[in-house]
């Protein structure tokens, strides 16, 4: 019962970080929180029925999740290098500035 309530605070921190934070990397590790508390439940689901079906779910998201930071890190260094910024206010900013011209 404790890996339950620790996973509701998780999820709860990573919908906080993903709804206040503005710069870019702190949104993706919010949703890594996310990503991590939802692996979690894919071992407690596994424990708790003493099946291995929820182990063969752990490890596919563990691989979709790595590829998909390494996309969203790549597109970042994209976006820092073209734009110079970080914030999302900024580069929402640029994006309607560019669509008004």
């Amino acid at each position: 019962m404790d890996y339950i309530i620790l996973s509701v605070v998780l999820l709860a921190v990573g919908i906080y970080g993903l709804l206040t934070k503005r710069h870019l990397v702190k949104v993706l590790i919010s949703i890594e929180i996310i990503a991590v508390v939802a692996s979690m439940n894919f071992v407690l689901l596994a424990s708790s029925l003493n099946r291995t079906l929820g182990e063969a779910f752990l490890i596919l998201a563990f691989s979709t999740d790595t590829c998909v930071t390494a996309i969203v890190l790549a597109l970042l260094v994209i976006v820092v290098k073209k734009y110079g910024t970080c914030d999302i206010r900024k580069l929402a900013e640029i994006e309607q500035s560019v669509d008004k011209e």
